[in-house]
């Protein structure tokens, strides 16, 4: 039982880059390849943020703990950058459907987990001092990214979700529900293997049923259209460049309060 406890973290981590990979598939590999800037700026910040989790975990678990302090401090510099590029992304998809006049379908998706993302690395700094929390807020990131990347690979992959048409649109909401559920389960045996110190993985878990609901609720306000718009009415460029200072701030002030107090 120890034996699994210790290794469920880089276990999970591994399946989140494996369906990450899958998830981005389509656009390198599918019949309509063009990887635009933005998806290439997402797949490299994506893929560097959980290869530096897998890493971290990999110090911890060989004990070079001085190489893990030395490693861990580029989050102040990687955290801001793939927070500010989510934003850019979100940003991006609400404006190429707001001029068209039509919602987004992807905008609670991309904005909310976003927000979150930030949430939790902020989360992940201020409780560094205690190493086990430290570490569950940071990786409970990929749980996020788990069902995110879920979702494209059950649309790309499983006939049963892939969307052939206006009629099919439908399976959007059935594969983001499914991704849920799925996402949800592996946070909870996260959680209860987990349990003195692991409640991050739960508030994840809660925070996919929040993102739902709050969906839920636009589209019965019928105010989908109107969220992109305003979302999509932001300059990209001033997200990414807000988003990045702001973090950034965020973080550097935290760990040189860190340091006073430490001293």
């Amino acid at each position: 039982m120890e034996i699994i406890k210790k290794n469920i973290n880089r276990t999970f981590l591994i399946i989140v880059i494996l369906i990450s990979i899958t998830g981005f598939w389509n656009i390198y590999f599918g019949p309509d390849a063009a990887p635009t800037f933005y998806q290439n700026l997402h797949v490299v910040t994506t893929f560097i943020w959980l290869g530096l989790l897998l890493s971290q975990l990999i110090y911890i678990e060989s004990r070079r703990n001085s190489l893990h302090k030395r490693v861990g401090k580029s989050i102040i510099v990687v955290g801001p950058i793939l927070i500010a590029t989510l934003m850019l992304l979100s940003v991006h998809s609400a404006s190429k459907s707001a001029a068209r006049g039509e919602a987004d379908m992807l905008v609670i998706q991309n904005i909310f987990p976003a927000s979150e993302v930030a949430m939790l690395i902020l989360l992940g700094f201020l409780f560094r001092k205690n190493r086990k929390l430290h570490g569950h807020f940071l990786m409970s990131t990929s749980l996020l990214f788990f069902g995110i990347a879920l979702f494209f690979t059950l649309i790309s992959f499983i006939p049963e979700y892939k969307i052939e048409g206006p009629e099919t649109f439908y399976r959007f909401e059935t594969a983001g529900i499914t991704a849920t559920y799925i996402s949800v389960a592996f946070g909870l045996l996260l959680f209860f293997a987990q349990i003195k110190s692991g409640w991050p993985w739960l508030l994840v878990c809660l925070l996919f049923f929040v993102n739902g609901y709050i969906g839920q609720l636009i589209e019965e306000a019928d105010k989908m259209v109107s969220l992109t718009a305003f979302i999509g009415s932001i300059n990209e460029y001033a997200a990414f460049l807000v988003t990045l200072l702001i973090v950034l701030a965020i973080l550097i002030m935290s760990f040189l309060k860190g340091k006073t107090t430490t001293n």
